[in-house]
């Protein structure tokens, strides 16, 4: 009997691979279920080999083959051997990333079958008599009554509760049947579309234009028709039986959106984010590799979806901070949509309204083609924007006065108006009037934020509550104050100052739940709300036609902040919800109410708008070497003890510098310095050339990894880090 030596890649994190015994030699990206310690893991096969230079008595023999081919295509398999090297993560964790949930657990390829819900008419009691008291599943039950119908359609109309009650009584059933379906390719048919404008139709043209691999970025006004754009440029590639993948920040992931492409071409449209099911990541994950979806909208990971004829990549929204992961394997997906389509050979599409400098530093060196869009869409105009000085102005739950007579104007106009301020809660602070005291959370050394509904005090950061308290735990007085204003007191304030204009506050505490988001837009398009009170969810591509005024608080503190791209993200976010304002016929306006509005950052942005602005930005980094024009890495730590966290990185430091090539700061306190009760510290490497970075970071990591503090520490590799938290 033949014996194999098998790499296997194992989702622990250390950086290697390890070997097993096989009877047979088996291909790379077959998944295996190997012994690890007491554990069995499911591991991918990195290679197979006939003969070894170690001890072989020392070897485990696989427990199981899980696929009797590579789960994993080709194109994939490249991209997690870049993703291995570029961001210096253990192997087992990067494949691991790649699959869906279920495949890492071991469990089979799907069927192509559907899941359906028939109705069921038992011989003892009528379903109409049975349901009486319970109209949703009687309404349910007569739709599916009518005709069998899918689970996944019924879910959108019916909660999973409501047809699992259905179940239980014996009214309804599963049944799973194959899918009899002739293929997308089949069903494309091209609805009527809109003339493109003159600069839409260019861009249009830009991209059919592309053969093989390029990267575009769409620099467009929001509200210039990029999604347009898309959808005219993707034809050709849907006609030639290619498919798409369009890829999306979490929170601008609408159905609106996806209704649009359906509408367009007439074919299913697979959506893939956070509160996807496990089932249905692994069903779509399978239909794309085998070419049964034309059309993939995503979020961050659906990068790593396999597609048997992928023909274009769109990345809307290309700066949002959303596209790169903040834990485990931190990768930016804007990198390897470039990375996976110089792979395939196809083009790429980044669009924004306010590009990442990144972006527009190779678009403005010709290493991505470069396209602008000028000019709205239609009849609709740019918003004019404003700065509204606030000093020496009576506020009014954090609204000055100047604000309160604009809203009134617009809403006595029987507009829409929109509240921006990118704190949930009341307030960020309890503070005692009598001796200044703060209620802290301990854990993580910052104050609590007071919230209303319900009330209580919650961190932030570890998201622990407690009860409002009574009384000062410092010196027992009674007088405890909100200090400054957040989403929920921005809500009490307008309600009373307007309290004849209904209005809804959208923040992440406020849409929880399925549909939750979808049902308030629905309502917003339909005026039930006047006034609109949020964070960031708002700013992210939603098209509010009765939306005249847009007003932004709280945002005097991102002009001081430690972090270099605090502007950026600051001209970013303001360029983003001064687009939400006039975006059909009425003209729209945005007021920024500040307490510097003298500060020259803010008046470049206002004055001159972030096309100006960015370039300015992009002068100013190459003037102080910091990226686009050096490459950096953050080496981080957290632990219980201090010394711990920064000892580790003093000693890596150590390791680091022996080549003298790389420019370090730190260790230095995270800018989140604590959270969940440990300490965290960070060092900071730069460099001129992503070489010299990668070369010193190789040579470091197996002294780093071996050294005796790495596993007292909880510590990671961020290369190209996006913040310093």
């Amino acid at each position: 009997m033949s014996q194999w030596f098998i790499e296997v890649a194992v989702p622990v994190p250390l950086r290697q691979t390890f070997t097993y015994l096989s009877g047979s030699m088996l291909e790379k990206g077959c998944r295996v279920s190997v012994p690890f310690g007491k554990r069995t893991l499911v591991g991918i096969v990195i290679s197979s080999h006939s003969t070894y230079h170690g001890n072989v008595n020392k070897l485990k023999s696989l427990h199981d083959v899980l696929d009797a081919s590579p789960i994993l295509p080709p194109i994939l398999l490249t991209l997690c051997d870049w993703l291995t090297h570029y961001y210096h993560h253990p192997i087992g964790e990067v494949f691991h990333t790649a699959l869906p949930v279920l495949l890492r657990k071991g469990e089979p390829l799907p069927k192509d079958t559907h899941l359906l819900v028939e109705a069921v008419t038992p011989n003892d009691e009528a379903p109409t008599e049975l349901l009486a008291r319970a109209p949703k599943q009687l309404a349910c039950w007569q739709f599916i009554s009518q005709h069998t119908e899918p689970l996944a359609t019924v879910n959108k109309q019916f909660s999973s509760v409501v047809v699992n009650a259905l179940i239980e009584k014996g009214v309804a059933r599963t049944i799973e049947k194959p899918v009899m379906s002739a293929g997308w390719r089949t069903n494309l048919h091209l609805a009527d579309k809109p003339t493109a404008n003159r600069e839409q139709a260019a861009a249009i043209a830009a991209i059919n234009h592309i053969s093989g691999f390029s990267t575009l970025l769409l620099e467009g006004v929001t509200g210039s028709g990029k999604t347009e754009v898309y959808l005219q440029a993707l034809e050709q590639v849907l006609l030639a039986g290619k498919q798409v993948l369009i890829l999306v920040p979490e929170i601008g992931l609408t159905p609106q959106t996806v209704r649009r492409f359906i509408t367009r071409f007439g074919i299913d449209v697979a959506v893939l984010h956070s509160q996807v099911t496990n089932t249905e990541r692994l069903v779509i994950w399978q239909r794309a590799k085998e070419n049964k979806i034309g059309i993939i909208i995503g979020t961050r990971s659906a990068i790593f979806t396999p597609f048997e004829n992928l023909g274009m990549i769109i990345l809307d929204e290309e700066h949002d901070d959303s596209f790169k992961q903040t834990d485990g394997l931190r990768y930016h997906a804007r990198d390897l949509a470039v990375i996976r389509a110089k792979n395939e050979g196809i083009p790429l599409v980044l669009g924004s309204g306010s590009p990442s400098l990144e972006s527009l530093n190779n678009a403005l060196n010709k290493r991505y083609q470069h396209v602008l869009l000028t000019a709205r869409a239609g009849a609709a105009v740019m918003p004019t924007q404003h700065l509204l000085d606030a000093r020496e102005q009576p506020l009014q739950y954090g609204l000055a006065a100047g604000t309160i007579a604009i809203i009134k104007s617009h809403l006595e106009a029987n507009n829409q108006v929109l509240v921006f301020i990118n704190r949930k809660g009341y307030a960020p602070a309890l503070i005692c009037h009598r001796c200044g005291h703060s209620a802290e959370c301990h854990r993580c050394e910052q104050p609590f934020t007071v919230y209303q509904k319900p009330p209580r005090l919650q961190c932030q950061r570890c998201e622990k509550t407690k009860p409002v308290p009574l009384r000062c735990a410092a010196c027992g007085s009674s007088e405890l104050i909100p200090s400054g204003a957040g989403t929920e007191q921005i809500e009490a304030g307008l309600a009373h100052l307007f309290p004849q204009y209904s209005q809804v506050r959208i923040d992440s505490d406020s849409v929880r739940g399925k549909d939750k988001l979808a049902n308030i837009l629905k309502k917003v398009d339909r005026q039930e709300y006047q006034l609109l009170v949020g964070t960031q969810i708002l700013a992210k591509g939603h098209h509010f036609p009765h939306v005249t005024l847009v007003v932004v608080l709280g945002c005097d503190g991102a002009l001081y902040s430690a972090d270099f791209r605090a502007p950026e993200k600051l001209a970013q976010l303001v360029t983003q919800l001064a687009g939400r304002a006039g975006r059909a016929s009425k003209p729209g306006e945005m007021w920024l109410q500040t307490h510097s509005p003298e500060h020259p950052l803010l008046q470049d942005l206002i004055c001159n708008g972030y096309q100006a602005f960015s370039r300015y930005l992009l002068q100013e980094r190459r003037q102080t070497g910091l990226p686009p024009y050096s490459v950096q890495c953050v080496l981080r730590a957290e632990a219980v003890n201090a010394e711990l966290s920064y000892n580790f990185l003093m000693q890596s430091r150590h390791y680091l510098d022996t080549l003298n090539t790389l420019q370090m700061v730190g260790p230095i306190p995270a800018m989140v310095e604590k959270k969940q009760g440990r300490y965290r510290f960070m060092l900071i490497l730069s460099a001129n050339k992503r070489s010299v970075l990668h070369h010193a970071l190789r040579n470091a990591l197996p002294s780093i990894t071996q050294s005796a503090l790495s596993s007292k520490v909880r510590w990671s590799i961020d290369v190209d880090p996006m913040d310093f938290n």
